[in-house]
């Protein structure tokens, strides 16, 4: 399984909220519509890092300023991801998001065994 994880930054007069809502009833509603997708989840971030560290509340990387959100999508494959970025669904998805917010960096992985989940 692959492993997509983008760092999201809210555009300019967005509020939290606004997408927030949007994840809860839009994004998270799409996901059955893209075979592919194997789960996904939206985390807000809280702020700097516990240990003090430039972080969890700051691209540092980018230089770009407060970072809001970070998504973790599952995928069955890549090849699959990309076969269902090209339908109409999610073609509706990126239309929404890019009126509210950016990916400021994407990392992609494989999950190392089955991980831990209760």
């Amino acid at each position: 399984m692959t492993i997509i994880v983008h760092r999201i930054r809210l555009l300019d007069g967005v509020a939290p909220d606004r997408f927030e809502t949007w994840v809860r009833e839009v994004d998270y509603a799409t996901c059955p519509e893209l075979p592919s997708v194997l789960s996904f989840s939206v985390q807000r971030v809280a702020g700097p890092a516990v240990d003090g560290h430039v972080g969890a509340g700051t691209v540092a990387d980018t230089g770009a300023g407060p970072l809001a959100y970070v998504e973790i999508i599952e995928v069955s494959s890549l090849a699959d991801f990309e076969q269902d970025m090209q339908s109409p669904p999610f073609r509706k998805l990126v239309s929404d998001f890019d009126q509210m917010a950016e990916v400021v960096s994407e990392t992609v992985g494989e999950r190392i065994g089955e991980g831990y989940r209760v």
